[in-house]
């Protein structure tokens, strides 16, 4: 809801073209969040640094915890997530319970976007902590992608796909799109012939 009444910032684009689209266009509230710079040497220091990622979010939508929404247990889960120093088991929880506050204010589901969500895990599996890790992060994915009833959608993008024997073991719905799938093939990326456009313009097309 940021964006609502944003339309200029999609106007030209073939998606604007879809009057659905449109019409739905910065309504829906919308977490974002990115682990790519969660690169920590131990599990203590990373989850340190995740609960400095879930602060920051939390003050961007500190005008919930002013707001009659929000009881009085509601506002000591937010203190806790705002205090810097966040426990484990709130800190898996904290996604889920924002989606709520936030389903609650406006009245529409949320959707999710996590951007670079297997970079912990990577440094997890260089630097030997990885048990841990899938345990925290399966607990993390497991009440924001399964068990929240505010979620209207959830997008993770990242560059390693892990198997659901792992962290994924407890998702359902889901659905995994790499660079070779078809679907969205023509969402992203560039076609062969804005490619040569493009060159053009350049002028490196000879």
């Amino acid at each position: 809801v940021d964006y609502a009444g944003r339309g200029d910032l999609f106007e030209g684009l073939s998606i604007w073209e879809e009057e659905a689209y449109r019409r739905i266009q910065g309504t829906y509230p919308v977490i974002s969040i990115s682990f790519a710079n969660v690169k920590e040497k131990d599990y203590e220091s990373t989850k340190k640094r995740i609960g400095q990622i879930l602060t920051n979010l939390f003050v961007k939508y500190s005008f919930l915890k002013e707001s009659d929404v929000l009881t009085d247990v509601d506002r000591a889960f937010f203190d806790r997530i705002l205090s810097l120093d966040i426990c484990e088991t709130d800190a898996t929880f904290a996604l889920h319970q924002l989606s709520n506050y936030l389903y609650r204010y406006y009245g529409k589901k949320v959707i999710i976007l996590l951007d670079e969500y297997d970079t912990p895990m990577q440094e997890a599996y260089v630097n030997g902590y990885w048990n841990e890790m899938v345990s925290f992060t399966r607990s993390m994915f497991n009440s924001t992608f399964k068990t929240n009833t505010c979620l209207e959608r959830g997008i993770m993008t990242g560059i390693t796909r892990v198997s659901k024997e792992s962290i994924f073991s407890d998702l359902n719905n889901l659905e995994v799109v790499t660079t070779t799938s078809n679907k969205y093939a023509t969402s992203f990326g560039f076609t062969e012939e804005e490619v040569f456009d493009a060159l053009e313009e350049c002028e490196l097309s000879g």
